[in-house]
């Protein structure tokens, strides 16, 4: 991400009560995760398996995430939070379901693989965050 766009969700960031020390490497590497999770959800969602549905969901809440992140006005930590915890929550469903297809299927297995990323980055910012508070 440029510095300049780095630079405006920092300021947003620190608009947030008690936020305000937040590492924005570790945000950022969240928001990368969620776009990561989404496109590898996006395409295994097309393999017609039974983890499709989840696969969808997964790939609508990353989105959902990462762009809530990347506009944190009018936000709370406890706002925060609570879509991190329904993001990691997506993300492990859609890990399980994939997991069934993991070894028959490269895309599946390329799928969990991201969810399990995009659940451990959620869980990086969840920790500062209640660190912070």
């Amino acid at each position: 991400m440029d510095a300049m766009m780095m630079g405006a969700m920092s300021k947003d960031m620190t608009s947030m009560p008690g936020m305000e020390s937040m590492d924005m490497a570790v945000m950022q590497a969240c928001m990368d995760a969620c776009s990561a999770c989404e496109q590898a959800c996006t395409v295994c969602s097309t393999q017609m398996m039974s983890c499709a549905t989840a696969c969808m969901n997964c790939a609508d809440m990353c989105n959902t995430m990462m762009r809530a992140m990347m506009r944190m006005q009018g936000m709370t930590p406890a706002v925060m939070i609570s879509m991190l915890d329904a993001c990691m929550a997506m993300c492990q469903l859609c890990m399980d379901e994939c997991m069934e297809h993991a070894d028959h299927s490269e895309v599946c297995k390329m799928c969990a693989q991201s969810c399990k990323a995009c659940m451990e980055a959620c869980m990086a910012v969840k920790d500062m965050m209640m660190a912070m508070s």
